[in-house]
């Protein structure tokens, strides 16, 4: 028993140029989306009190790879999950997401995620699952740059 959904992912990379919100839901939004649900995680000014000044992303080679795998992952269990009974037509769902790697400063979109969907459930529950999913999964590296002069890898510990 399957959604009423289809899905299509309409991206899903590393990318070394600027990414942004803005660009993620224009590519997801449809006449059959009734709600788009974006996350934009930002590089922030500080971090455990100290102030940080930038961020620098590294990924294994594999996280290209990677990235594509953990979307499809989710693709393939929201499509085996039972259904809802709602429209009689399969709606699609479109996924959208792109982390940086490279050097960003505070501001710069470091994870941008968008879904759309025929209804917000499905698009809150899909853009939350995706950007955990993301987070936890995907081989990528956070050089941190602190005010202080100091320098803290994190993720790279496991």
């Amino acid at each position: 028993m399957g959604t009423d959904a289809a899905f299509e992912v309409v991206r899903a990379v590393l990318s070394a140029e600027p990414i942004s919100v803005d660009q993620a839901i224009v590519a997801v939004e449809s006449d059959t989306a009734g709600a788009v649900v974006s996350f934009s995680g930002v590089v922030r000014n500080h971090d455990a009190g100290k102030a940080v000044e930038r961020l620098s992303y590294s990924a294994h080679p594999t996280a290209h790879r990677v990235m594509a795998d953990v979307v499809a992952r989710l693709v393939a269990e929201q499509e085996a999950a039972p259904g809802s009974g709602g429209d009689a037509v399969r709606q699609p769902v479109r996924i959208w997401a792109a982390h940086r790697i490279g050097m960003l400063e505070i501001g710069d979109p470091a994870l941008v995620c968008a879904v759309s969907a025929a209804h917000r459930g499905q698009a809150f529950a899909v853009c939350s699952e995706l950007v955990d999913r993301i987070k936890e999964q995907v081989p990528i590296w956070k050089e941190q740059f602190f005010a202080d002069g100091t320098v803290e890898w994190v993720g790279a510990d496991g």
